[in-house]
């Protein structure tokens, strides 16, 4: 006697939606972050001419959202494969995210020249909150690897 039950047609067919619908979210994940790439090295070259820091700027705000999209990806394939999500890639990509923020808002006011009382503090308070956020991600994921290892079985 089986104790497995029959899964009935209709959530036959939404299960194979549902992962239809990961497929292709992936995949423009993946497209997405070429498209990125691909335009984010044309930009520099184009603008390297003009203003070298600039157009540096530029490709490395690029640069960090690629790695964000493959990380999306990663995550994508992920599911698919174990039909599981885990915290630890959601907890990378905020990090870098937010160091993507702090970089870019950093650069923007070095190349910006003289900048105003505002300005700055408003920069200043963008750091803080960022710097924040980098933080507390960072011990999240400590704490979260660290409940990960204590969960885990011991090997002889």
């Amino acid at each position: 006697m089986s104790t497995t039950k029959e899964v009935p047609p209709p959530l036959r067919l939404m299960e194979r939606l549902e992962t239809y619908g990961y497929l292709s979210v992936g995949i423009s994940f993946l497209l997405l972050g070429m498209a990125v790439f691909a335009h984010g090295w044309f930009q520099f070259a184009r603008s390297a001419v003009d203003n070298l820091a600039r157009a540096a700027l530029g490709l490395l705000n690029d640069l960090l959202l690629v790695v964000i999209l493959l990380e999306l990806f990663r995550i994508t394939v992920d599911f698919l494969k174990t039909r599981a999500i885990s915290l630890e890639p959601f907890l990378y990509i905020g990090i870098i995210a937010a160091v993507r923020k702090v970089l870019t808002i950093g650069a923007e006011m070095v190349l910006a020249g003289e900048v105003s009382t505002t300005r700055f503090t408003q920069y200043l308070l963008d750091v803080a909150v960022h710097g924040g956020v980098i933080i507390a991600l960072v011990i999240g994921l400590y704490l979260y690897r660290r409940t990960r290892v204590a969960e885990s079985p011991t090997r002889p």
